[in-house]
């Protein structure tokens, strides 16, 4: 083999954080206060934070390859770890407060966290846990409230850490950075491990034009909780590129989401549908109230759009909705649904059918359908359950041998999603393969069944 001359340059996430401090110095970062207030700052200001976390972590004795756990919303602080964690060499797992308190225990003590970065507000879903894991060091995040006994506050962790201290770290790029666990729908949660080659590959992903099309002049509203698979990757997208971040805390109600939007021209916002149809809702309401002349897309995932909810989003308000699909083992992001140039000359009819589809792979995943009797053709028709790989795709569980089946030998991952493709590479789910529905000698989607009902 004649190799390419060409330097070796690992792909890490500490270098998104020097490239921010270099180049995106001045770009603001606004959250939400649980109050309703905002807090600004700027890159500079995050990146200077994140040295120090990354400093104080290490203070506390963690080593290379420890795990730190989060219980937080959309916040600053929450960004800081983001960065902060993987870049001093240490695994980011983002925990779901929603989740019962003995799947958190259990998640908690599989992952083996060793510090744990709790919202103030999520202080009393912690306090349930306490005695449960054995985390060592509880840091509350707070901006000045009082401090639980027993833990740590966030602020002076990283007031007593010194900036200068930080030394970007030399590390291989498929060193751990993040993990975050199933939702356990079936047998317990199971954690998907990535490398810092994933979840730069999958940022480099996002911010393309057949994506996310993120740069500098965006402004992006992650309405997607951090704590769900690192918010679909968009606070890492973001910060490669340079887009002003808006972060809405615990305040995802329509009003909220509403002001945050139209207040810091928001140009791309991502949740799921249940938050975006309350915002429909209240945008049909006082059509009048609200300026969203710049948002360009807004992106949903985690379950189907409706097409009446995609439609007068559009046609009543301007607004584009691009579905997105992934999962938790794919970093997530599987496919997208942004309209190809020969989809736009079709009729609005033919458009809204495959904008209510989940869309085509991105760039460097490839996918299949596997029917009984096979591989599934990609005529729109035949239905089989949708196998995946790609260089942020998961190879197996942390160490979670049972799962090893949800892996084919030739190393594609089966999502269990049952889905049709069309000429065009366009996937639309049908259905979960243990959720189909036979009535008379036919299979029903119970997805298609869902979203006739919610478009009513």
């Amino acid at each position: 083999m004649l190799e390419g001359l060409v330097q070796d340059f690992q792909l890490t996430l500490p270098y998104i954080l020097r490239r921010a401090e270099q180049l995106y110095g001045h770009r603001e970062i606004v959250t939400r206060r649980p109050d309703k207030s905002f807090h600004r700052h700027t890159y500079a200001d995050f990146v200077s934070r994140t040295k120090k976390l990354a400093v104080a972590l290490g203070n506390l004795g963690l080593e290379s390859g420890d795990r730190v756990g989060t219980l937080g919303w959309n916040t600053y602080q929450h960004l800081e770890a983001y960065f902060g964690v993987p870049s001093s060499g240490l695994v980011l797992h983002t925990l779901n407060p929603r989740l019962h308190e003995d799947d958190l225990a259990y998640i908690a003590n599989h992952a083996e966290d060793r510090v744990m970065l709790v919202d103030e507000a999520l202080v009393p879903v912690f306090e349930k846990l306490r005695g449960r894991t054995g985390v060592e060091h509880a840091v509350v995040v707070t901006e000045g409230g009082e401090v639980p006994d027993g833990m740590i506050s966030y602020e002076d962790l990283i007031g007593d850490a010194g900036e200068a201290d930080f030394e970007y770290p030399d590390f291989d790029e498929k060193q751990a950075a993040a993990m975050c666990y199933t939702s356990g729908t079936t047998g317990r949660p199971k954690g998907a491990l990535y490398s810092h080659r994933s979840m730069v590959l999958h940022s480099m992903m996002a911010a393309m034009g057949n994506t996310f099309a993120l740069s500098e002049a965006d402004c992006v509203l992650p309405v997607v909780p951090m704590f769900h698979v690192n918010a679909w990757g968009l606070p890492f997208a973001s910060v490669l590129v340079g887009s002003k971040l808006m972060m809405p805390g615990p305040n995802l109600d329509p009003a909220s989401v509403l002001e945050d939007l139209e207040q810091e021209e928001v140009t791309l916002t991502a949740g799921v549908p249940t938050v975006f149809l309350a915002v429909l809702q209240a945008l049909d309401a006082e059509p009048e109230r609200y300026d969203l002349s710049k948002l360009r897309a807004m992106v949903i995932g985690g379950s189907a759009a409706p097409k009446g909810v995609i439609r007068d989003y559009k046609e009543q308000h301007g607004i584009e909705i691009v579905h997105a699909w992934g999962m938790t083992e794919m970093s997530p992001i599987g496919t997208v649904a942004n309209l190809t140039t020969e989809m736009k000359k079709l009729p609005e009819e033919e458009q809204l059918e495959y904008e209510a589809k989940q869309g085509y792979p991105v760039p460097f995943v490839e996918i299949r359908a596997r029917g009984d009797e096979g591989f599934v053709p990609w005529d729109g028709e035949t239905m089989g359950e949708l196998e995946v790989r790609g260089p942020w795709v998961a190879s197996s569980y942390y160490e979670a041998p049972e799962g090893d089946d949800k892996f084919t030998d030739d190393g594609w991952f089966k999502t269990g999603d049952v889905v049709t493709i069309d000429r065009f590479g366009f996937i639309q789910i049908t259905d979960r393969s243990k959720d189909l529905i036979k009535s008379g000698g036919e299979w029903i989607s119970s997805v298609e069944l869902e979203n006739a009902l919610m478009a009513h």
